[in-house]
């Protein structure tokens, strides 16, 4: 029979960006699945779909016997007779599915295929888009804020999701807003490829290091660790490859202007940059900045504590808001930090 559909499989393909032939093939199988409760024996459905003509068949093939005793494969004289009144016994007949039948079955295959089949390719399309690129930085836009506050970003005109979680401290969106965001999760599931962001990973911080500071992307100065407290403060050790760059001022920059926009980007986040000891202690003693400590011993090697002494005017700097300086110090250096007044 006639069917016109390759007008509309290349419209899909164009809106879509779904190859025609996946197309193609996802129709036929649903019509062998379709079929299947018209053919009632098991049998072997063969199809012939040549969308650009509008041909279409779908039939089976069996051999015509005396005495049928395999349906799937097998047709009595008389009931082939019907189909073909020239028929002979050890002859093979195809048996085509009648054309009102089929043309009721390839507009539901079609439909199925819209709704299953193209979004299947399309959520490989997403997975292999995305998966090569977890790790990077990715802009997206406000499409919607739900309920639970997660947020739903359009990146290369995919939905991505922005849980609430990964947000930073006091971060705030609207529709239609421009998100930086770091591709931290893309993984497949039955209703589709799920691709996940996030502003609150360490490892965001350090990607807009590498981006602003020519030295780290580079491979002059390494990112050793970094210890976040996400939208409030965050500290990162770096080590210099070369004898003749201050890793430090490097990453600070003139009058403060690299990591201020960083900064800016992180919502006014505090960046601590450090530099990276093997010797614990010294580690320590600096990961605690912006206080000035005056000693760190260790008080149990085992357990992997130190004590931290400051003056008296350090001690509110050295422990930090909440906790949160020490805390971070500690996470840094991977020793629970004291802090003492000397």
């Amino acid at each position: 029979m006639k069917v016109n559909v390759w007008n509309t499989i290349l419209q899909l393909s164009k809106e879509r960006g779904v190859e025609t032939s996946v197309i193609v093939n996802a129709i036929e199988e649903s019509l062998r699945v379709a079929s299947s409760k018209y053919f009632t024996h098991n049998e072997k459905i063969d199809i012939s779909f040549v969308p650009e003509k509008g041909d279409l068949r779908v039939y089976a093939i069996k051999k015509i016997s005396k005495e049928p005793k395999n349906l799937s494969t097998e047709i009595s004289l008389e009931e082939a007779k019907r189909i073909k009144p020239e028929a002979k016994i050890g002859e093979e007949i195809e048996i085509n599915l009648p054309s009102d039948t089929l043309g009721r079955i390839a507009a539901q295959a079609a439909k199925q295929v819209i709704f299953q089949k193209v979004r299947y390719a399309e959520q490989e399309k997403i997975y292999d888009f995305f998966a090569p690129r977890l790790g990077e930085i990715v802009t997206g836009v406000v499409r919607q804020i739900e309920s639970n506050q997660n947020i739903i970003l359009e990146v290369n005109k995919t939905d991505v999701l922005f849980p609430y979680r990964e947000k930073l401290k006091n971060e705030e969106f609207k529709r239609g807003d421009r998100v930086k965001a770091l591709l931290i999760q893309v993984k497949k599931e039955d209703k589709g490829s799920q691709v996940i962001v996030s502003r609150a990973d360490p490892k965001f911080l350090a990607k807009l290091l590498e981006l602003e500071i020519p030295e780290i992307a580079s491979g002059q100065i390494e990112i050793k660790e970094i210890a976040r407290q996400p939208g409030e403060r965050a500290k990162v050790a770096v080590l210099s490859k070369e004898k003749d760059i201050d890793p430090i001022g490097a990453c600070i920059g003139v009058k403060g202007n690299r990591i201020m926009v960083i900064s800016k980007e992180l919502n006014g986040e505090k960046i601590d940059i450090i530099e990276w000891s093997e010797n614990p202690l010294l580690y320590a003693k600096t990961a605690l900045s912006p206080a000035k400590v005056e000693r760190v011993f260790i008080l149990n090697k085992n357990e992997k504590t130190m004590q931290a002494r400051v003056l008296k005017d350090q001690l509110s700097l050295a422990i930090g808001k909440k906790g949160t300086n020490v805390r971070l110090a500690s996470r840094l250096v991977g020793w629970k930090i004291d802090i003492k007044e000397k």
